[in-house]
């Protein structure tokens, strides 16, 4: 079991699009384990490569105990209705806010025995699969809010991280903690 720091906001790396992994090796199949490794450790249902400091188009979601997502070099190709729900991120810890997505996605990902293939989701799995993506591409969940939404939660961040350096946060898990991305 491997557990790696999370990047918080801040971190240039979570602004970064990631990039593209092409074949599935050794590597990439690691990085999926720590990924859920990580993301189990902090009570996440969702988790970016970047989010631990690695610019690859790698995330996974798990929004129940059977339905584990890998996305690798994922691609949203359907979207359809409309949800509003809210939203936390492993990377932005105790901000919380309504985010408007897409209530059906289907994304054409790569498996970690490198096959192309589709998934849907529906609902949660679609929120998660929607900001895991984000990530890949450097927004975050902060980014779909009204500017003046987005300046009282960032004043929010500053003022529960004051007199707190770095951008890196340790993952322990938290019993009972709220599911965040």
């Amino acid at each position: 079991m491997t557990v790696r720091e999370i990047h918080l906001l801040g971190s240039p790396v979570l602004r970064q699009r990631a990039d593209e992994v092409g074949a599935v090796d050794g590597e990439i199949r690691q990085l999926v384990k720590d990924l859920f490794d990580t993301m189990h450790g902090d009570n996440g249902i969702g988790l970016a490569a970047n989010q631990i400091g690695i610019a690859r188009r790698v995330a996974v979601v798990q929004t129940e105990d059977d339905d584990a997502v890998v996305l690798i070099d994922p691609m949203i190709v359907e979207r359809e209705g409309k949800i509003r729900g809210e939203e936390g991120c492993l990377s932005i810890p105790d901000i919380f806010a309504d985010v408007d997505r897409a209530a059906r996605v289907v994304v054409e990902t790569t498996t970690v025995e490198n096959e192309r293939v589709r998934v849907e989701a529906n609902d949660l799995a679609s929120r998660a699969i929607q900001h895991e993506i984000d990530h890949l591409d450097g927004v975050l969940f902060l980014d779909h809010l009204s500017p003046l939404k987005r300046r009282m939660l960032l004043k929010k961040w500053r003022k529960l991280r004051k007199g707190e350096t770095g951008y890196l946060k340790k993952v322990s898990a938290e019993a009972g903690a709220p599911a965040r991305f």
